[in-house]
């Protein structure tokens, strides 16, 4: 059986990918995805955190997690598609919704 090591720094390596994602990247809909990769890499360390130490509720607040993100991802991905409608394009850079 794996030890909780290796989950834990599975874990980190996937953080680490969402936030040089979120960081480097220009295209909107590549910066949700690596901000999901990032809430998945959370969830992976409370459900490890939560098998470690043999109870149980760590995995319902993932459950929880998990739901509230799919809405998320309902809106957030609502909002990218709006954007391009009205700019025709996603990148973050040439996107300034504040201007008169």
């Amino acid at each position: 059986m794996l030890e909780i090591d290796w989950f834990l720094g599975i874990s980190a390596i996937m953080f680490s990918i969402g936030i040089i994602g979120v960081l480097i990247r220009r295209n909107a809909v590549v910066i949700f995805m690596c901000v999901e990769l990032m809430l998945n890499a959370v969830n992976l360390t409370l459900v490890s955190f939560s098998s470690f130490h043999g109870n149980i509720d760590g995995q319902i607040f993932v459950f929880f997690a998990l739901a509230v993100a799919a809405a998320e991802a309902v809106v957030g991905l609502a909002i990218i598609i709006a954007i391009f409608r009205n700019n025709l394009t996603v990148d973050v850079t040439e996107i300034n919704l504040l201007r008169w």
